[in-house]
């Protein structure tokens, strides 16, 4: 049963936010979704922050097929592996290795038979990772437009959008390549709705946006953007021929978040899911769950407590004038709950991204509590001010309230859990 006391709440919290980590974990689940073995070569590509933990646990569920190929992880998330190459590159904004690894997986789909087989294993952050522009464009390019599209705030749909259009292997490039191979996908999914598009931007699938107008994002992306991505998002582009993908999804938002309500029922506490494709300012999404945590408190709507209200996706950080402090999304979000609960008694909250990074920080997210303000102006912190700064990391590091995992070679996106005890 849940303990009462602040350790207590985050105690359950953590190992919540623990168990959902788990339930997508590529060694455990990847295996399941396996095609039958090729007669021919089995050729392995893949690109996203789990990819080369899902690059090993393949090597492990086949020992006896004659695995060859190569795959991409953001740097520090590497495994060791026995037949597949694993390369590392930046992530959020791409580098020369990403160009460099995307050339590499390329060449790896030369001189493929019907009789072949190759794997994709994709998950979040695959986009950054697999960064080969578009004729045209330069990889500073490609680097500006990330940059402008991460403080921009405009949702992971309208940034793979654009990606997949200013990319020579996103947007279904690489299944193309593939061919006559057979091509069977394995993905973790990171984005709202499951979209097999948006998931590293869509390597392996058909983009039937691919003709589409995007002068409007263009527009929204200023007058920084390079002229050499202005105009292919701005002018009409040919339609591609569509075509059909094996694509599997391994793990989802929804899968963890039915596990941290599994964990929560065992503790004797309801769970309610709110969704697991949650979008919207980081800020205004705590503050419209602070008025539902205050809601179950007085009046037990919509459940009585002890109640877990969970939700996933992802919300955003607009960035305006001035140079912003140190924080990602999920800080940022559980800054601002806790700065619309005031303290309200008996209610806890944690929120972090499921790969163990906030944005681009050490952390995977945070804790807050109802003595959260009270700690902090403790300690002569403007809770307000650092909200308004956008360095809720600062402050949450300040308190001690961090939440540090480290690289958990997955990703199902944000996890966000408000206790009301």
């Amino acid at each position: 049963m849940l303990d009462g006391t602040r350790d207590g709440a985050k105690g359950f919290l953590t190992d919540m936010f623990g168990a959902a980590v788990r339930s997508a974990d590529p060694r455990s689940v990847l295996e399941g979704f396996l095609p039958e073995k090729p007669k021919g070569r089995c050729v392995v590509v893949g690109a996203g922050k789990a990819a080369a933990l899902m690059a090993a646990a393949l090597e492990d569920a086949w020992p006896d097929v004659p695995l060859e190929g190569t795959v991409v992880t953001r740097y520090g998330h590497s495994v060791p592996t026995r037949r597949i190459e694993v390369l590392e590159a930046a992530h959020p904004v791409p580098d020369a290795a990403s160009e460099h690894a995307a050339r590499r997986i390329l060449a790896r789909l030369h001189g493929l038979t019907p009789d072949d087989l190759v794997l994709a294993l994709i998950s979040g952050g695959g986009s950054a990772l697999l960064a080969l522009p578009a004729d045209g464009l330069t990889l500073e390019d490609k680097m500006i437009v990330n940059r402008l599209l991460l403080a921009s705030g405009a949702g992971i749909n309208d940034m793979n959008r654009v990606r997949r259009r200013l990319s020579a292997i996103k947007g279904g490039r690489l299944a193309l390549a593939a061919r006559p191979a057979r091509l069977v996908t394995l993905a973790i999914s990171d984005v709202p709705g499951d979209d097999p598009r948006a998931i590293a931007s869509g390597p392996t699938v058909f983009d039937p946006e691919a003709a589409d107008d995007l002068g409007d994002l263009a527009r929204r992306l200023g007058p920084d953007l390079p002229e050499g991505a202005r105009r292919p998002l701005t002018s009409p582009q040919p339609a591609s021929e569509p075509f059909e993908a094996d694509y599997r999804l391994i793990a989802t938002p929804q899968m963890a978040l039915e596990a941290a309500a599994a964990h929560a029922h065992k503790a004797g506490v309801t769970p309610l899911l709110l969704g697991d494709a949650l979008e919207g300012e980081a800020r205004e999404a705590g503050i419209l769950m602070a008025g539902i945590a205050r809601s179950v408190r007085r009046h037990g709507h919509p459940a009585p407590a002890p109640l877990l209200l969970l939700s996933g996706g992802e919300t955003t950080v607009t960035i305006g004038a001035g140079k912003p402090g140190r924080g990602g999304r999920n800080t940022e979000f559980l800054l601002s709950l806790a700065v619309a609960l005031k303290g309200e008694a008996g209610v806890y909250a944690l929120a972090g991204d499921t790969d163990g990074i906030d944005g681009t920080e050490d952390a995977a997210g945070a804790f807050v509590a109802p003595d959260t303000l009270a700690r902090a102006h403790g300690m002569g912190l403007d809770p307000a001010a650092f909200l308004a700064g956008h360095d809720s990391y600062t402050l949450f590091d300040r308190l001690g309230d961090l939440l540090r995992t480290g690289p958990t070679l997955t990703n199902v996106n944000d996890i966000r859990a408000i206790l009301i005890a």
